[in-house]
């Protein structure tokens, strides 16, 4: 099966295991999209858990629920932006429409970061961008934080989200 993860958005999955029953939750920003392109995946990957597992398909229940703000989750936006940057999209401009996006949310900050060779230059280097306040030395404070790896056609560039949803 190929990566899940880069269609439709998953958040994350949860599995949940009772006496008689595995429950497997995905969590994804966008189920339609998920649905109508991996409807064949979902039941591949049913089949797949079954064989691992051994357990009957009447045993096995996979929920899809929806991400109310998907942007404000760090491995969708993370995703988002390495698909941009894969499209040869600017890095700059996607930055600030990632930071755009997520201004919608009830997120209290965010910072994105990319490191390696950006628009095809010879020397790595490393931009970030910030909105709001991201506390990473605060104990107290609920950062999500997500690293995903974008192949370019000039190498491969790190992408770093860190979301703030606040403290407590």
């Amino acid at each position: 099966m190929k990566d899940a993860t880069n269609y439709g958005g998953i958040g994350h999955i949860e599995i949940q295991r009772k006496t008689d029953l595995i429950r497997v939750d995905i969590h994804t920003g966008f189920p339609d999209l998920l649905i109508e392109e991996r409807s064949l995946g979902i039941s591949q990957m049913k089949g797949d858990v079954e064989k691992i597992s051994g357990v009957e398909s009447r045993k096995l229940r996979v929920v899809l629920s929806s991400v109310t703000q998907p942007y404000g989750d760090p491995k969708i936006l993370a995703e988002y932006v390495s698909s941009q940057l894969r499209n040869r999209v600017p890095f700059r401009r996607t930055m600030k429409k990632a930071i755009e996006l997520v201004g919608r949310t009830s997120d209290r900050g965010i910072k994105i970061q990319i490191a390696g060779r950006l628009n095809g230059s010879e020397m790595a280097r490393v931009e970030w961008v910030r909105e709001g306040r991201v506390p990473l030395q605060t104990i107290k404070a609920r950062v999500g934080y997500f690293y995903h790896p974008a192949q370019t056609i000039h190498g491969v560039s790190g992408i770093k989200t860190w979301t703030f949803r606040g403290t407590g």
